[in-house]
């Protein structure tokens, strides 16, 4: 068989391509599609695609109304049986791609560890930062905008029981220090559903994050880092946070439907 030959295979099976090209001719823009138009998108025959279709009808795939045709949601099975078997980081990791490509901007999601998060996904970008951060990295809650999200989402004694075993250290000219100060922080964070960091982890870091709830209902934190040099907190805020937000909707939409 010659290389990308695969008609010459005997293992190759036409006819499912030619059915998978059907259900393929749809999308945004061509929703409903009538014979003609479904032979020209695939290059089948009139004949051809009106079996596709046909058999399609039957199986409960695609739904017919006089001469047209449109797919059925039963289509999302055939993706529903990949997402299961996805963990949630695998689900999370395209969408995280996407999300660093366009912002330019590193992005992770971290869980919380009684007062520390620990990140479990990280998508960076090339540039080289002093704090090295991978799978695995530890960090105190308190100073960073995933940790301040995780510890809004807890009960209010869990809360507390866990800011009783923080140690507010000054990490830099920036860090809150008081537990009034961070515990007004956190509401802020509770009621607006974000956090925005501005460099008290480390100076020059800048941060938001977003909760990111899971299909079994934990709560994990999304974020996007910036250096101080690129952009503004306004900008974190006014371009970032939007972006961050649709990822963590369109990670949560996946994770659902994986069940």
């Amino acid at each position: 068989m010659a290389p990308g030959d695969k008609s010459s295979s005997q293992t190759y099976v036409q006819s499912l391509e030619r059915g998978l090209a059907v259900i393929r001719a749809f999308d945004a823009e061509h929703r409903e599609l009538r014979l003609t138009e479904v032979a020209e998108r695939t290059g089948l025959t009139r004949a051809a695609a009106r079996r596709f279709l046909l058999t399609l009808v039957e199986l409960g795939y695609v739904r017919q109304d006089r001469d047209r045709f449109s797919l059925r949601p039963r289509v999302l099975d055939l993706g529903y049986s990949y997402l299961s078997a996805l963990s949630f980081q695998e689900i999370a990791q395209p969408h995280m791609d996407r999300l660093v490509r366009e912002v330019n901007e590193s992005s992770s999601i971290s869980v919380l560890d009684d007062i520390e998060v620990v990140y479990v996904v990280r998508v960076p970008t090339r540039r080289i930062m002093s704090i090295t951060l991978s799978v695995g990295t530890r960090l105190p809650a308190y100073a960073t905008s995933m940790g301040r999200v995780l510890l809004a989402a807890l009960p209010t004694e869990e809360l507390e029981a866990r800011l009783r075993r923080i140690h507010l250290e000054k990490l830099t000219a920036h860090t809150l220090t008081t537990k009034t100060t961070l515990r007004e922080e956190i509401a802020r964070v509770r009621e607006q559903g974000f956090a925005l960091v501005d460099q008290e982890l480390e100076e020059g870091l800048r941060s938001a994050a977003v909760p990111l709830v899971d299909s079994n209902g934990e709560t994990a934190a999304l974020n996007v880092s910036a250096h101080a040099s690129r952009a503004c907190m306004e900008e974190l805020h006014d371009r970032f946070l939007p972006r961050l937000q649709a990822t963590a909707r369109a990670i949560e939409a996946d994770a659902g439907r994986a069940g």
